[in-house]
């Protein structure tokens, strides 16, 4: 019975302003493919999100999920209730976004140049992550952008015709962070664009995505996975 088998190893990304930080890597089962920056929601390169960089690679992909919030407290990783809920509302608060892009355009371009990435490199970001994906898909060099549950999209919607590469956004329908009003206006921002899709996906909440919260949906999970791995390998050759 054969094994297959991803590695996942923290590697050194150097800043922009020549400082490094650390970023979560996990390898595809052959060694290299195309590229994801995955970025990670308010709660640090945790658990689940290196279980989402695995995830990517059991698909083929090469993924790396850098430490966002390093310039403040690096190595954070929390949980999703209580103090650990309010430190993370802190910690992203205390985020400085176009600092983040800089960086995450140096994990891009890490990534690019690196012998273990093969293809295009597209950004995968969820809740906060999803904004800053949004934005690297303006800023950071990226070949696509996913956006999952991007509460604050709505915010830079003003720059909607700078964006050049192919953009998918996640949105659940029962989303208490995200009112519908702000779906529409973000399908709006880009009607007519044939590379920007958004998808809807009913009885879903915010971080629908995320097994590891009660808000989980295994449906909306499934189908928002498949949109994506579509839309990478249609929209990212």
């Amino acid at each position: 019975m054969s094994q297959t088998t991803i590695k996942t190893e923290w590697i050194e990304i150097t800043a922009e302003d020549g400082k490094t930080f650390n970023a979560y890597q996990a390898l595809p089962p052959k060694g290299k493919g195309p590229g994801i920056v995955l970025i990670q929601e308010i709660f640090g390169v945790n658990g689940h999100i290196r279980g989402v960089a695995e995830q990517y690679a059991m698909d083929g992909y090469t993924v790396i999920a850098p430490d966002v919030f390093w310039r403040e407290m690096p190595g954070v990783e929390l949980g999703y209730d209580g103090d650990d809920w309010k430190e993370a509302v802190a910690h992203k608060n205390a985020l400085d976004f176009p600092t983040a892009i800089s960086d995450l355009r140096a994990v891009t371009k890490a990534l690019r140049a690196s012998p273990v990435c093969d293809g295009p490199v597209a950004s995968v970001g969820y809740c906060m992550g999803g904004v800053l994906s949004y934005l690297c898909g303006l800023d950071a060099g990226v070949d696509a952008a996913i956006c999952y549950y991007a509460g604050g999209v709505t915010e830079h919607l003003g720059r909607a015709d700078e964006l050049k590469v192919p953009t998918q956004f996640h949105f659940g329908a029962e989303d208490d962070h995200i009112p519908l009003e702000h779906v529409e206006q973000t399908r709006d921002a880009f009607a007519g664009r044939s590379d920007v899709e958004v998808h809807l996906y009913d009885n879903a909440e915010h971080g629908f995505n995320c097994w590891a919260r009660a808000s989980y949906n295994q449906h909306a999970s499934a189908l928002a996975h498949g949109h994506t791995l579509t839309f990478l390998a249609s929209r990212t050759q």
